[in-house]
């Protein structure tokens, strides 16, 4: 798992092929791809958390991400990293980490990295409300929209 929620842009070099974006939350998970050159990201899904376990011990959340990870034939993936506007990490910096681990397992070997996700769900209600959605619309593609902007900041500072 690379992490680089405390670091500039990465100096690995870029291969091209698809990322997957992922914004994990508490009762969703937001999923977003992009193209192969890496220039746009698109939302894909929201998947439901689900603390209990499926088959292999392994819970249901991570066993559908990691499948749409091989539908997509992703590259990587990157994995939104809460933290305070101050760039602290807390108890949800703390258990995005815990997930990540487990997924990063199942996943492997696709790369997983951690990147700082600070403000992409303001960015992303934001960006629903002057689109005009509203209401149970809004709540049920939040998720993938902060996807995309979580993706898509990363996509953006690889180009720089």
């Amino acid at each position: 798992m690379e992490d680089e929620s405390n670091a500039g842009p990465a100096s690995t070099r870029w291969a091209r092929g698809r990322r997957l974006g992922v914004d994990l939350g508490k009762a969703r998970i937001g999923v977003a791809v992009c193209d192969p050159d890496g220039i746009l990201a698109t939302p894909v899904a929201t998947v439901r958390r689900d603390l209990k376990t499926a088959g292999e011990n392994i819970p249901a959340d991570i066993l559908e991400i990691a499948e749409t990870a091989r539908e997509y034939d992703v590259v990587e993936i990157v994995v939104g990293l809460p933290v305070t506007l101050s760039g602290e990490e807390g108890p949800a910096a703390a258990h995005t980490r815990t997930w990540v681990e487990r997924f990063a397992d199942h996943v492997s070997p696709t790369p997983v990295t951690l990147t700082d996700e600070r403000m992409t769900t303001a960015v992303a209600t934001r960006r629903l409300n002057e689109g005009g959605v509203r209401g149970k619309r809004k709540r049920s593609i939040v998720d993938q929209a902060a996807a995309v902007e979580i993706l898509q900041q990363w996509l953006d500072r690889r180009r720089r």
